[in-house]
C-alpha cells in the first residue's frame, strides 16, 4: 500500500458524535472528502438537518441520527441505526461534549455530573457498544476521542473544573482502551484541540482571544479545516501502527 492510498477512506463507515456543528462537522467533512460514508449524531434534529445540507454541498451524503448520549439507554439504538443503514462501522469519533463555567468553590454538583457524564462516561459507553457490535467481531476499527488541551494543562483562562477533569479522563480512557483492545486490532487515539471558534468557546474567546493568540507560537487560533488532517490520519491506515497516543492541534500553545 502506497502512502497516498493509506490515507484513503473509501468503503469505510464513520460515526461522528456531536457532528451537527463545530469540530464534529469539520471532522465529518474531512472524513467524507477522503471517501468515508458518514453518520452524524446530535441532540437537535434541526441542527442535524442543517449539517446534512451543508455536507451535501460538499458532495457528502450523511446519515443523521438524533440521539442524546447523556442517556446511556439510547446508545444501542444509535449504533444499530448506523449498522442498519450502512451495514457496519469502521471509525468512531467521540466528539460530543459539554462544559460549565463556574469557579471551583461554586461549581454545582449537578453540573459536574452532567459534564462528566457526557464527556467521559458516554465516551466509554459508546466505544464499548461499537466495539462489541462491530469492531471486535471484525477484528479492526479506529476510535478517535476528541479530548482537549485542557486535558494536558490547567493554566488556561477558564473556570471549568469539570471540563478539565472530564477531558483528562477521556484522554486516559483512550490509552486504557488502546491497551486492552489492541489484540482485536482496534486502535484508540485522541486529538487534543486548543482554541477553535465554537459555541462552547465563544464567550471565553470574546474576552481572551488576544491573550490566547499571544501565547500561541503559530500566532492564531484554530480554523475551519485545521482538525481535519489529524482526524483523517488517525482514522486511516496511515496510522495503522499508532494507538494509545494523542495529537495536540493547538498551534503549539501546549508546548509553551
Amino acid at each position: 500500500m502506497g502512502v497516498r492510498e493509506s490515507f484513503e477512506l473509501g468503503g469505510k463507515v464513520a460515526l461522528i458524535t456531536g457532528g451537527s456543528r463545530g469540530l464534529g462537522l469539520q471532522i465529518a467533512k474531512g472524513l467524507g472528502e477522503m471517501g468515508a460514508k458518514i453518520a452524524i449524531s446530535a441532540r437537535k434534529s434541526g441542527e442535524l438537518e442543517e449539517a446534512k445540507a451543508d455536507l451535501k454541498k460538499h458532495g457528502i451524503d450523511a446519515l443523521t441520527v438524533t440521539n442524546d448520549l447523556s442517556k446511556q439507554a439510547e446508545i444501542p439504538a444509535l449504533v444499530e441505526a448506523v449498522v442498519k443503514h450502512y451495514g457496519g462501522m469502521h471509525i468512531l469519533v467521540n466528539n460530543a461534549g459539554a462544559t460549565w463555567g463556574a469557579k471551583a468553590e461554586e461549581h454545582p454538583l449537578e453540573a459536574w455530573n452532567k459534564v462528566m457524564t457526557l464527556n467521559a462516561t458516554s465516551v466509554f459507553a459508546l466505544s464499548q457498544a461499537v466495539a462489541n457490535r462491530c469492531f471486535i467481531p471484525q477484528k479492526s476499527g479506529s476510535i478517535i476521542v476528541i479530548a482537549s488541551t485542557a486535558a494536558l494543562r490547567a493554566g488556561m483562562e477558564m473556570h471549568a473544573v469539570a471540563y478539565y477533569a472530564s477531558k483528562s479522563a477521556a484522554l486516559h480512557l483512550s490509552r486504557a482502551l488502546a491497551n486492552e483492545w489492541g489484540r482485536y486490532n482496534i486502535r484508540v487515539n485522541a486529538i487534543c484541540p486548543g482554541f477553535f471558534p465554537s459555541k462552547m468557546t465563544s464567550a471565553l474567546l470574546d474576552s481572551a482571544q488576544a491573550g490566547v493568540i499571544a501565547r500561541t507560537p503559530l500566532g492564531r487560533i484554530g480554523g475551519d479545516t485545521d482538525l481535519q488532517g489529524a482526524a483523517v490520519y488517525l482514522a486511516s491506515d496511515a496510522s495503522r501502527h499508532v494507538t494509545g497516543q494523542y495529537i495536540a492541534v493547538d498551534g503549539g500553545a501546549s508546548s509553551t
